[in-house]
């Protein structure tokens, strides 16, 4: 069996550490380099798929450092507008027969709690998200809540729900950020990890939806089966529901 070549990309921090150790306990993959900031990239230039776990500010550069000398990748690394996801398409296409695997969350359970949301979405009038991440994570919102939110709003629209009920005329920030018209609100603590809450209300009624990951290891399975997918995937694969069956 032909093992995966594996490099990964913000090696020092948890998730890459975290995905170093998964990389390396794989019998199908074989860990070339982990590269964190100040190592050259170069010691990753023999993989086949390199896992990117860094910083918004860096990942664009990373993508095309990788894509052009033919590495795949499969990409943690959140803070992707719509601008840098075609332009990752773009580099794509420029190198044809690369893939890239980009997700929000790798966590199965993440994907379901997305899921459950986006079925619940078309039965309640109101909905908010609340994100809660540790408080060393560059953006806010979350990519996941983002994701969530989006697809809470596309369902709300097939359904032709109309805009969710709020009557606030002062906000001075306390209502959150609105993606798609879907409120979202993050909390920053020390002692978390990653944990969201879709909250649904309708007249006599709430319904929530909660995730926690409260280890790094439960996106683990999501980031192998990023990178045993894009080897034969050309191109972007946005999200892993279809690699898990979802």
């Amino acid at each position: 069996m032909k093992r995966i070549k594996v490099g990964v990309f913000g090696a020092g921090g948890k998730m890459g550490a975290e995905v170093v150790h998964a990389v390396q306990s794989a019998d199908d993959m074989e860990l070339v380099a982990g590269v964190d900031i100040g190592d050259d990239r170069e010691d990753a230039s023999g993989a086949d798929v390199v896992v990117d776990f860094t910083h918004p500010d860096a990942v664009m550069d990373n993508i095309e450092w990788c894509l052009s000398r033919g590495i795949h990748m499969v990409i943690g690394t959140t803070g992707f507008t719509s601008e840098r996801l075609e332009a990752t398409r773009k580099l794509c296409e420029e190198n044809h027969g690369v893939g890239v695997v980009l997700a929000s969350n790798f966590s199965i359970g993440a994907l379901l709690m997305m899921s459950f949301a986006e079925q619940a979405a078309r039965f309640y009038p109101s909905v908010e998200i609340i994100e809660l991440h540790h408080p060393n994570k560059a953006d806010a919102p979350s990519g996941t809540s983002v994701t969530t939110a989006r697809r809470i709003a596309a369902a709300r629209s097939a359904a032709e729900m109309g805009e969710v009920p709020d009557a606030t005329v002062h906000d001075d920030g306390a209502r959150g950020a609105v993606v798609d018209g879907i409120h979202i609100h993050g909390v920053r603590l020390q002692g978390l990890v990653a944990h969201q809450e879709v909250l649904l209300g309708a007249l006599g009624e709430t319904l929530t939806i909660r995730h926690d990951s409260f280890e790094r290891t439960s996106f683990m399975p999501g980031v192998l089966a990023g990178v045993r997918h894009v080897v034969d995937n050309p191109g972007v694969t946005e999200g892993i529901e279809s690699l898990i069956g979802l």
